[in-house]
C-alpha cells in the first residue's frame, strides 16, 4: 500500500516544513512495525520549493490473519485461500488508515512542538493514492472529498488493462489537491480510506466511535454524506451508527445555540438531582480565583501553566474578561485546551477575547506585559526549587501585572486524603508540596522583592488543625487598594528588587 503527500515553497517558507509536522526527517528512511505489517517513511524529493513524503506499508499476511482470525466482523474472509490471494498487500484501505494514525500520530493531532507556529498553517498539499478501492466508484469519491475543499481526481483502474473490453475495476487512482492544514488531510484520510473500502480488518467495538468523532471533529457533522460514512466506517453495526449520529446531531445544535453540547444533554435523574454533592477541590479552587478577579475588576488576565483550559473556560462565560490568554509549555495541553474550549467553533466575537499560546514561565516574556492579572493556579509546585527564582522574576519582575493570584497545596492537609499514602505528594509530577507557613514565607519574600502586597486565604474546608486543603496568595502591587482575598496581610518594602537568580536569559531550561 502507497501514498505520498507532497507540498511546494519557497525559500522563506520552505517545502521541507513538512518534515517538521510529519516528525521525520527528509534526510532519513524510516521503518515501524505494525499490527499488520511493516510501514517505511521516506521521501523521494525534498528541498525548498518542493516535498514529498512517502508512506508504504508491507503487509504481512500470516500476521493480518492471526488478528482477524478468517471471521466476524471485520475479520479477514472466511475462505481459506482467501485468507491470503486478497487485494490488502497493494490497495489502500483500512490497513493503511490505521498504519497513518500509528506511525502519524502526533501529525494527526496537530502537534509540533519544534515547530508550533506550523500546525495552524494551511499548506499546498498534493495527496496521491495509486490504488484504492472505492466501492461506489469515483462518484462516490468525489461525493466524500469535494464537500471537505478538495479538488478531486478519481481515475478508474481498468481490470486489464490489454482487454479493455472487459470494463473498469472498482479500484481508482485517486488525487487530491488544496490548500488544508496537515493534521486535517490526515484525518480526512484517516476516516475516508475504510470508508470508501467499505471492509474493516478488526473487530469495531464501541470505542470506534469516539475515534470517528475525534477524527470527524470539524467536518463531519456538517458533511452532506454523514449517514453513510458514519455507517461504514462503523461496519454497519446498527447500534453503534445510532450512537454516533445521536452525538453529531448533539453537536450541530450546540454549535447553532452557540453553547457547549453538555449544556444541552443535561438531562439528569430526578432523585440524584435532588441529592447534595461535595463541590470539587477544583471547582472550588476556579471559584475562589474568579472570586479575586472580579473583585480586582481586571479585564486582561494571564493563566499562567493554563493546562488544559479549564479556567479559561470559567473566564469566558463571564462579560468582564475582554482579554484572556492561556500560556503552557506543553503543546498537548494546549491542544487538549482548544478541543475542550471548541475555539473552532467559537463565534467571531468569542474567539476575539482568547489566545492559546505555547511558553514557558522559566523565560521572560514580551507577550506577557501590560496584563491586569495573571494566575499560577497549581503551578509552583511543578517546578524544580531551583528555578522558582527564573518563575519568579518572568512573572513578578519582567511582567509585573497589577495582581497575582497564586494557589497551591497545603502540604499538612494530606494527612485527611485516606487514598494518599503517607509521605507521598499529591501527584507524581510534584517537585515540592510546601506546608502554610513555607509558602507565606516565600510570597512574603516574593512581594517584597517586587514592590507587592500579599495577602493569604483558604481553598476548600479550613482543617482547624492542618489548615485547608489549598492555599491562595493574592499579590497587588503596592500603591493600590487590595480588595481580593480577606487574611494575614504582608506588605513588601523594596518595590524595584529583582529575583534572586536575577534576569531570565535565553539559556535558562524551560521549567
Amino acid at each position: 500500500m502507497f501514498l505520498t503527500i507532497s507540498t511546494t515553497g519557497s525559500t522563506d517558507r520552505p517545502a521541507t516544513d513538512l518534515g517538521f509536522l510529519l516528525h521525520k526527517h527528509p534526510d532519513k528512511s524510516q521503518q515501524f512495525s505494525t499490527a499488520h505489517g511493516t510501514a517505511h517513511v521516506f521521501y523521494p524529493e525534498a528541498d525548498a520549493e518542493r516535498c514529498t513524503a512517502a508512506l508504504l506499508l508491507e503487509v504481512d499476511p500470516i500476521a493480518l490473519v492471526r488478528r482477524g482470525r478468517g471471521k466476524g466482523r471485520g475479520g479477514a474472509p472466511d475462505s481459506a485461500l482467501g485468507q491470503y490471494v486478497n487485494d490488502r498487500p497493494y490497495a489502500a484501505s483500512s490497513l493503511l488508515a490505521v498504519a497513518l494514525r500509528s506511525v502519524l500520530a502526533s501529525a494527526m493531532k496537530g502537534q509540533c512542538a519544534a515547530r508550533p507556529e506550523l500546525v495552524g498553517r494551511a499548506l499546498p498539499l498534493r495527496i496521491e493514492v495509486p490504488v484504492l478501492p472505492a466501492r461506489g466508484g469515483a462518484e462516490l469519491v468525489r461525493a466524500l472529498f469535494e464537500p471537505l475543499g478538495w479538488t478531486v481526481l478519481a481515475e478508474p483502474v481498468p481490470l486489464d488493462e490489454t482487454f479493455p473490453e472487459w470494463g473498469d475495476s472498482r479500484y481508482v487512482r485517486l488525487v487530491l489537491e488544496g490548500e488544508r492544514t496537515l493534521a486535517e488531510a490526515l484525518r480526512h484520510l484517516y476516516v475516508l480510506l475504510p470508508v470508501l473500502d467499505d471492509a474493516k480488518h478488526y473487530w469495531v467495538a464501541p470505542d470506534e466511535v469516539d475515534k470517528l468523532l475525534r477524527a470527524g471533529e470539524g467536518w463531519l457533522e456538517d458533511h452532506p454524506e454523514q449517514r453513510l460514512i458514519v455507517g461504514r466506517y462503523l461496519a454497519r453495526r446498527w447500534a453503534l451508527t445510532r450512537r454516533a449520529m445521536e452525538r453529531l446531531e448533539l453537536e450541530r445544535l450546540a454549535e447553532s445555540d452557540d453553547v457547549a453540547a453538555e449544556e444541552l444533554d443535561n438531562a439528569v435523574d430526578e432523585e440524584a438531582d435532588t441529592e447534595d454533592k461535595p463541590v470539587p477541590l477544583a471547582v472550588q479552587r476556579r471559584e475562589a480565583i474568579l472570586a479575586v478577579l472580579r473583585a480586582e475588576r481586571a479585564a486582561r488576565v494571564l493563566d499562567l501553566g493554563c493546562g488544559q483550559g479549564q479556567l479559561v473556560g470559567e473566564l469566558l462565560k463571564e462579560g468582564q474578561f475582554t482579554e484572556i490568554v492561556g500560556l503552557d509549555v506543553s503543546m498537548r495541553a494546549l491542544h487538549e485546551a482548544r478541543r475542550r474550549l471548541r475555539l473552532d467553533r467559537m463565534s467571531e466575537r468569542q474567539s476575539e477575547r482568547v489566545r492559546l499560546v505555547q511558553g514557558s514561565l522559566a523565560y521572560t516574556d514580551s507577550r506577557l506585559t501590560g496584563y491586569d492579572a495573571a494566575v499560577l493556579s497549581e503551578v509552583v509546585e511543578h517546578v524544580d526549587p531551583a528555578r522558582l527564582p527564573a518563575l519568579e522574576y518572568a512573572v513578578f519582575g519582567a511582567a509585573r501585572p497589577r495582581t497575582v493570584v497564586v494557589t497551591t497545596p497545603n502540604v499538612e492537609y494530606n494527612v485527611r486524603w485516606e487514598s494518599l499514602p503517607a509521605g507521598h505528594a499529591r501527584h507524581a509530577d510534584h517537585r515540592f508540596e510546601w506546608t502554610r507557613e513555607e509558602f507565606r514565607q516565600w510570597a512574603r519574600k516574593v512581594a517584597e522583592r517586587h514592590g507587592y502586597r500579599v495577602t493569604f486565604g483558604p481553598v476548600g474546608p479550613d482543617d482547624p488543625e492542618v489548615g485547608p486543603p489549598t492555599q491562595l496568595a493574592h499579590f497587588r502591587v503596592q500603591g493600590e487598594d487590595s480588595s481580593g482575598v480577606q487574611g494575614e496581610d504582608s506588605k513588601g518594602a523594596d518595590r524595584g528588587g529583582a529575583g534572586r537568580g536575577g534576569p531570565v536569559t535565553g539559556k535558562e531550561v524551560a521549567a
